[in-house]
């Protein structure tokens, strides 16, 4: 089966993003001509967001402006409607453990309720990345742990910032 090299959206709240968030971002951008990475203003399932909208977005954008076709873009409708609306055949995500599985397989059922054609694509995470979450890195930042090899500096940076308030 040969992938359709069109659009994708790679959806998250991405506070902040992450090296993993990263890696899967890269990837994505091998197999599909145009990735956005489409940021949630609020997640319905998370706390309020420690960056705003705009810092999220510039994050990203500052960290993928070396990847041809990649473009940021904040949502606040259903994932597949903002997928629809940039033209994507595809959701892609990052799979860390098998918690991850479970709460994606219900998103996906979900979603193909939504529109059957819109796939949802999923990449395994890199061995390296596959403990790393926005949520550990914010604690670990909170409590003065190392985190300059799992964000990218200016993240780690505003983190630490950020946190120390």
């Amino acid at each position: 089966m040969s992938l359709d090299k069109s659009t994708a959206v790679c959806p998250g709240s991405y506070d902040p993003i992450t090296n993993g968030h990263l890696d899967v971002i890269r990837r994505a951008a091998q197999l599909y001509e145009q990735v956005v990475v489409a940021v949630v203003r609020r997640s319905v399932r998370k706390s309020a967001t420690l960056f705003s909208i705009e810092e999220r977005v510039a994050f990203i954008e500052r960290a993928t402006a070396d990847l041809p076709g990649v473009r940021v873009a904040p949502f606040s409708n259903l994932v597949v409607e903002f997928a629809r609306s940039v033209g994507a055949k595809a959701i892609v995500k990052g799979l860390r453990a098998i918690s991850d599985f479970e709460y994606e397989l219900e998103l996906h059922q979900l979603n193909r309720r939504q529109d059957a054609e819109i796939e949802s694509v999923y990449l395994m995470s890199s061995s390296q990345y596959s403990f790393l979450s926005s949520s550990g890195v914010k604690e670990l930042a909170t409590f003065g742990g190392r985190i300059d090899d799992l964000v990218p500096a200016e993240v780690a940076a505003r983190l630490q910032e950020e946190l120390r308030r």
